[in-house]
């Protein structure tokens, strides 16, 4: 088979989350269970290669830690994103955030995190925020959990052209949503809004979950970034993540 025919193609996700991780701890998570673990943890992995008419690779890398004490709930996270083709990047991302949540009697709770992220062709060299507030857990049944959340924040963008820096107040807002639809399926939409002065920051993740034992699981996911008003030089104001996940549960 002639060089230039060849292609090889390798997709491996790889997720474990316990069972308090079941939603992104940076959106508007429910609260924990009293039967959940005190420390916990999730990974995804994803990596693909294509060689011969077309020289691609991508890479995708998420892990999350969780500890549970008394009322607080300690979240770490990580992710890191790289795709090139042709041996030219198109694609480059990290991030790394830190959440802490406290919950009071009743549906209620306080929430803060900090936030660093670093975007090649966001027209960013990096951004790093801290945001704090409240939040309410509306719905917790066994078929639909609902959580919202609200508060102010800071903001620290770094410029990518010439490495000027902007200071930006900001309001946030973000939901949390589970629907349970039957015993080994699930549908999950988390949505959050940053905005300042001069644009608004969206990101969206809705997730289709189906149990296949006890332990494994399949996950459809579409993920969504917006800014209304990014910087001159870059290309598009959104980016979009689809994928397909293999989910393994442990506690």
């Amino acid at each position: 088979m002639p060089l230039l025919m060849v292609s090889l193609a390798v997709t491996l996700f790889l997720s474990l989350s316990a069972s308090v991780s079941h939603a992104d701890p940076f959106y508007s998570p429910p609260a924990p269970d009293e039967e959940d673990p005190h420390f916990s943890g999730d990974i995804e992995l994803g990596y693909t290669r294509l060689s011969g008419n077309t020289n691609s690779q991508s890479l995708i890398s998420k892990g999350t830690l969780t500890w549970l004490k008394e009322r607080w709930t300690h979240s770490l996270r990580g992710e890191i994103r790289n795709v090139s083709r042709d041996d030219e990047t198109s694609a480059e991302q990290y991030l790394a955030a830190w959440r802490e949540r406290y919950d009071f009697n009743g549906p209620h709770y306080l929430f803060g995190f900090t936030r660093w992220e670093k975007d090649r062709f966001s027209g960013y060299d990096q951004q790093l925020a801290a945001i704090g507030g409240y939040g309410r857990q509306v719905l917790d049944n066994e078929a639909h959990k609902l959580s919202l959340e609200m508060g102010p924040g800071y903001r620290r963008d770094t410029l990518a052209d010439n490495h000027s820096v902007e200071n930006q107040a900001v309001a946030y807002g973000a939901l949390d949503y589970e629907w349970d639809f039957s015993s080994t399926a699930s549908l999950s939409q988390e949505f959050s809004m940053e905005g300042t002065q001069d644009n608004v920051t969206t990101r969206s993740l809705s997730a289709l979950t189906a149990k296949l034992n006890s332990r494994l699981a399949l996950r459809l996911s579409h993920e969504i970034k917006r800014n209304s008003q990014p910087p001159e030089e870059t290309d598009s104001r959104r980016d979009m993540t689809t994928s397909a996940s293999i989910l393994y549960s442990w506690e």
